[in-house]
């Protein structure tokens, strides 16, 4: 019977292979230990002698592989941020002011210059100091607000036309551009030039011959502009259509659909409507103001566009609110608006009488207090 030919691991030959090139041991002390023929440990040891170079040389090639790797994965990664931002840049849709105020000056890690790069702005932008032509586009933006309310189916050529026999030198580039900041557009019938986003849905309007009869059958909201002494904010309401009461507001100053939200679910802690009425605007189409009124069970109604009177009630209130109110104040901070035009909505809800209710307020009526027969 032949002898039983041994198997070794690939571990221990190179162990006893680097025990034999360390020479701390002669080849036969080796053998006697590891219990392997002098003749085998000397051919490990030739054999790794003649394969380290090329080992190294593959780890060598591996790192140099692998780093390029890295760096090709880096490079598009940074392609593909900077397509993002040149992206976030091209839709951050807010003014300049509100840009200058997310600024850090004292940012320890992100300097202003890289901080003015990030929001799309030049650093000279963000430096500059509020002018004169600044000055009279605000008090341009106080009379456009002001003929606006009187008749809000003035559009650009006609408010330009007004503006001019007041002895203003403006153009039609100059007064679109305010009312676009404003977020203001005439009321009149027009062709349907711009399209919804795909993923916004436009409701159909629900209120056509409909008797509005009792309250928390109607409600609408709408956002109107409020002008300060150095700048504007916006304002939000919602309100019922029956009783004329005020069931929530909010204030912001830029046209996001955040403070929307925020009024309208301030609205619905205190009751909920059959309809909910609004216009076409993307604060109202965008699927999480939608999704409130869905997740609440409420009727989405929206107006016509171009339909002066298919929230007729919001339009009213803002005349009021302006007129008596805000026309006649002159508001330095938007503390102060706020705080004031607060006030004024205690007293158009609970003291203020409505012609149009009897001579009751919006709050008797809401409320049951009183009984009324509905004056068109």
């Amino acid at each position: 019977m032949g002898k039983i030919r041994k198997n070794y691991s690939a571990s221990f030959k190179a162990k006893v292979a680097l025990e034999a090139i360390k020479k701390d041991k002669t080849i036969s002390q080796l053998s006697s230990e590891y219990g392997v023929h002098s003749n085998q440990i000397n051919q490990w040891r030739k054999r790794m002698l003649e394969e380290l170079p090329d080992i190294f040389s593959k780890k060598r090639q591996k790192k140099e592989k692998d780093a390029e790797e890295f760096q090709a994965e880096l490079y598009q990664q940074i392609g593909q941020l900077k397509v993002e931002l040149d992206w976030l840049k091209k839709n951050l849709n807010c003014s300049i002011d509100i840009k200058r105020q997310c600024i850090d000056p004292n940012h320890s890690l992100v300097p202003i210059v890289r901080q003015c790069d990030l929001l799309g702005i030049n650093r000279s932008t963000y430096y500059y100091q509020f002018c004169k032509n600044e000055s009279y586009n605000l008090a341009l933006m106080r009379l456009i607000d002001e003929e606006y309310t009187r008749y809000p189916f003035y559009g650009v050529e006609k408010m330009t036309a007004i503006l001019k026999r007041q002895g203003h030198t403006v153009n039609p580039k100059r007064i679109r551009r305010l009312m676009r900041l404003m977020g203001l557009e005439a009321i009149y019938p027009k062709p349907n030039l711009s399209k919804a986003l795909k993923e916004h849905k436009i409701y159909p309007y629900l209120l056509r011959g409909v008797s509005i009869d009792q309250v928390d059958q109607v409600w609408s909201t709408d956002i109107t502009y409020i002008r300060l002494n150095s700048g504007f904010i916006y304002l939000i309401a919602v309100i019922d259509w029956f009783s004329r009461y005020v069931l929530s507001y909010e204030f912001s100053t830029t046209l996001n659909k955040g403070f929307c939200i925020k009024a309208l679910h301030g609205a619905l802690k205190v009751a909920k409507p059959k309809i909910f009425n609004t216009d076409q605007g993307s604060q109202f189409t965008s699927d999480a103001f939608t999704g409130v009124l869905k997740k609440a069970g409420v009727k989405i109604s929206m107006d016509g566009r171009g339909r002066a009177l298919d929230n007729i009630f919001v339009e009213r209130l803002w005349r009021t609110v302006k007129y008596e109110r805000v026309y006649i104040h002159n508001y330095e901070t938007v503390r102060e608006a706020i705080q004031d035009i607060g006030e004024y909505f205690g007293f158009y809800n609970n003291e203020r009488l409505h012609q149009s209710l009897d001579y009751q307020t919006p709050a008797e009526i809401y409320f049951g207090k009183f009984a009324i027969q509905r004056v068109e």
